[in-house]
């Protein structure tokens, strides 16, 4: 039988990867604007972004709801 595939469209991506892909698309600075939290404005790193990330719900929301818009939303 055929798998049913997700209508998700973060199905399969992890945060590490959807961080990594969009600092490398727009860089922090750009992150930063979209996103204004420290972990992005002051000394950012993917560790320390995606520790807070993880703790945090409406700014791991913002930024998945970001990566969403950018990819197309499919």
């Amino acid at each position: 039988m055929p798998t049913a595939s997700s209508n998700d469209p973060l199905h399969g991506i992890t945060l590490e990867k959807l961080l990594t892909t969009l600092v490398a698309e727009f860089g922090w600075a750009e992150l930063a604007q979209q996103v204004p939290v420290r972990c992005f404005l002051y000394d950012p790193s993917i560790k320390s972004s995606l520790t807070f990330l993880r703790k945090t719900p409406w700014a791991r929301a913002k930024v998945e709801q970001l990566y969403v818009n950018w990819k197309g939303g499919s």
